[in-house]
């Protein structure tokens, strides 16, 4: 399966390119970088997985980008509650990782019905 062609990466790369964007001033180093990271996470585990062969394996992927989702949504929260993050484009990125998070589930799913 082509991972470039499903909407979970595509929307889940152009949410960490957003997140490179509008976080390319911060000074808090440490934060930048644990934010970027997990939000680049998301759509390279959904390449990596959708490139293994087995379903398990690409399940193992999916997985990790679900958590790195999770992830991401507690630092937006946590960056918007310190001033980092404007509270609308909080707002509008939780609202993008909950429906990443539902289409990584359905994806997931579709690999357990995949015989």
């Amino acid at each position: 399966m082509n991972f470039e062609k499903l909407d979970v990466w595509k929307t889940s790369a152009q949410l960490s390119a957003e997140l490179y964007i509008e976080l390319k001033d911060l000074k808090d180093w440490g934060f930048k970088d644990q934010i970027t990271r997990s939000g680049l996470s998301i759509p390279s585990n959904i390449a990596e997985g959708m490139t293994r062969t087995s379903s398990s394996e690409k399940k193992r992927f999916l997985n990790i980008a679900y958590s790195s989702a999770a992830e991401l949504k507690t630092q937006i929260w946590i960056g918007q509650k310190v001033k980092y993050i404007e509270k609308e484009q909080s707002t509008n990125w939780i609202k993008q990782l909950n429906s990443i998070s539902r289409m990584l589930t359905g994806l997931t799913k579709s690999l357990t019905k995949t015989p």
